[in-house]
């Protein structure tokens, strides 16, 4: 196993530990484990990104350049769910 397998095989345990956690996050119902939770989860999410900057520095994880079609297509499009809402994209209630 290389550099950048491993590097990858953590980042993605790093998001479905996360992933895990929200779970529970959003289950738990005593403010004790609620809290030391909350902690190992930000602590999870931070090292999520370090391992994703990691990567992306190194040139493991790239991204593509979203065309400006596909943004205005994608704005226009959630600007019309957005009237489905309680709650206006401005947070308060229609």
């Amino acid at each position: 196993m290389n550099d950048r397998d491993f590097t990858n095989d953590l980042l993605a345990m790093e998001k479905y530990m996360s992933d895990s956690y929200s779970i529970y996050l959003n289950e738990v119902s005593n403010q004790t484990l609620y809290e030391d939770f909350m902690r190992i989860f930000t602590e999870t999410k931070n090292e999520q990104r370090h391992l994703y900057n990691l990567m992306f520095e190194r040139g493991w994880y790239s991204l593509d350049a979203a065309d400006q079609q596909n943004l205005q297509q994608s704005y226009q499009q959630f600007q019309g769910y957005s009237t489905q809402f309680p709650y206006g994209t401005n947070g308060n209630i229609q």
